[in-house]
């Protein structure tokens, strides 16, 4: 199928890029090894509500951070506002996540190894749960979903086609969380009218 022909794809107020229906996805950590937490120039985009989520995760994290994440937590906080004014989590380096810890060669998220271990409620931002989708927030209430391509993650589409999993389709529990289950029930809905024509 061609995507290419696919206009922009509406559910409510979320308007959808119609390749997160027909393309494929699905991570391939034994590959990549998490690189996404430690590669880009921005950190990871972050709600205002979240930001109070982050710091009341760090008693839990700090030991697993790097002494340098330590230092540009305590120097500008959790996160910050990038050049194109939009919070990010704050970053090492010019580019790994303060949230970023190590195991062995592999790169994990300290907060989300936290939260499944029991230790918090909060696991980590939505957008990096629903990465590769990007969101968007409009000024008339609209958000826009689009799926964002990177060559760190080249991987992960071809474990996607392999086992034929859709970007849509692996990020099921994310969209869940944001949006809710009807959503994501008319979701495949409308993703199984399209990959039928």
């Amino acid at each position: 199928m061609n995507d290419k022909t696919l206009p922009i794809l509406q559910l409510d107020d979320v308007l959808l890029s119609p390749d997160i229906i027909t393309e494929f996805f699905c991570c391939d950590y034994d590959k990549c090894k998490g690189i996404c937490c430690v590669e880009g120039d921005a950190g990871a985009p972050v709600l205002m509500d979240e930001i109070a989520e982050l710091e009341d995760c760090l008693d839990c994290v700090w030991h697993d951070l790097s002494a340098q994440a330590q230092a540009v937590i305590d120097q500008q906080g959790v996160a910050y506002s990038d050049r194109d004014g939009d919070m990010v989590t704050s970053i090492v380096n010019g580019k790994d996540c303060v949230f970023t810890c190590y195991d062995g060669e592999s790169c994990l998220c300290a907060l989300e190894r936290a939260y499944r271990e029991g230790k918090t409620r909060f696991c980590k931002p939505i957008s990096c749960s629903l990465y590769p989708i990007r969101e968007k927030q409009f000024s008339n209430g609209f958000i826009g979903l689009n799926y964002h391509r990177w060559d760190v993650c080249s991987d992960a589409v071809r474990k996607g086609r392999a086992e034929n999993v859709r970007v849509y389709e692996f990020l099921k529990e994310p969209l869940t969380r944001r949006f809710g289950k009807e959503w994501y029930a008319d979701l495949c809905a409308l993703a199984k009218e399209i990959l039928e024509r």
